[in-house]
């Protein structure tokens, strides 16, 4: 029986993550009374108890948690945008090959993507790895996202009543290009410049549709080239290949709402190209990605427990 403690356990992701591992049988939850969920003396003596630590926290109580944690067994596993592009923590997506599935399975320090960013480095590291997009491509990402990416604030904005008729239609933000996601999309695909980034949140309470498009120039064979690769890529029940694109010529970001896996599909034309990929923004998005992350530390298939149809 291992044992897991969730530091933020108030929060969306960690709510959601604690929903996930009550409804288990192969670990013990280690909680904290309310009074002390932001003690410090009773959440380091957590985090050096437990066998697994998931932090669920702003950035810089996540790097509190992590130095709390210092000298400890426990492998930690950071949901937060703090430690996804720090030396020496592994990046939380085993599909993008067995390099990056061995660090998950063998590491102490592991940070979970975040949601906007799997989309696109999904998309594009492969691409990338492979030789058929120049790592000085400069590149445009389009990400829609229910309200609930946003938080327990966003989530009461949206569901509040005589609010704003503003949130009635799709809003993009990042406005300035600074988005926290930027750096990780950057560094993880090896691309020498971050992409145009255009965040877009709707009124549906989750999921997700991002979206890259190319020219027929910029990639460094044809589009059929990059859908085998992701055909070859992407087997798994968790991330697959998804010959069909969208709907009746619709692509839902809500289609896989609830669920935790990922589809990708290349749309478009032979000139004009669309790489696109969907799934939860609480699921591969977030919680799920976490478990799963969780399951091949434990040794268990990376699907265990996840909700995929």
């Amino acid at each position: 029986m291992h044992t897991i403690f969730i530091d933020g356990s108030a929060g969306t992701t960690g709510l959601q993550i604690r929903q996930r591992l009550e409804q288990r049988t192969d670990i013990q939850l280690l909680t904290l009374p309310e009074e002390q969920r932001k003690d410090p003396q009773a959440r380091q003596k957590a985090l050096t108890e437990c066998d697994i630590a998931f932090l669920c926290l702003p950035d810089a109580a996540a790097r509190e948690a992590v130095a709390l944690a210092e000298g400890s067994q426990a492998v930690i596993l950071d949901a937060s945008t703090a430690h996804r592009t720090a030396p020496g923590w592994a990046y939380g997506f085993p599909e993008l090959g067995p390099a990056f599935a061995d660090k998950i399975k063998t590491g102490k320090r592991i940070a979970v993507p975040g949601c906007h960013a799997s989309g696109f480095i999904a998309l594009v590291q492969p691409l990338v790895q492979a030789g058929l997009l120049d790592t000085d491509a400069l590149l445009t990402c389009h990400s829609v996202t229910g309200y609930s990416g946003g938080g327990k604030s966003m989530i009461a904005q949206y569901e509040a009543d005589g609010r704003s008729g503003l949130l009635d239609a799709p809003r993009q933000y990042g406005l300035g290009q600074t988005h926290k996601h930027l750096p990780e999309m950057q560094a993880v695909t090896g691309l020498a410049n971050a992409p145009v980034f255009c965040p877009i949140v709707a009124d549906f309470y989750s999921g997700m549709a991002v979206t890259v498009p190319l020219f027929r120039s910029q990639l460094k064979g044809t589009p059929e080239d990059a859908r085998q690769l992701y055909a070859s890529l992407y087997t798994g029940p968790v991330v697959h290949w998804q010959p069909e694109t969208g709907e009746e010529g619709f692509f839902s970001a809500a289609a896989l709402s609830g669920l935790d896996r990922m589809e990708i599909s290349v749309g478009g034309n032979e000139d004009r190209i669309l790489l696109m990929a969907r799934y939860d923004n609480l699921g591969k998005g977030a919680s799920g990605a976490a478990v799963e992350c969780m399951n091949l530390v434990l040794g268990l298939p990376p699907e265990t427990g996840l909700h995929l149809a």
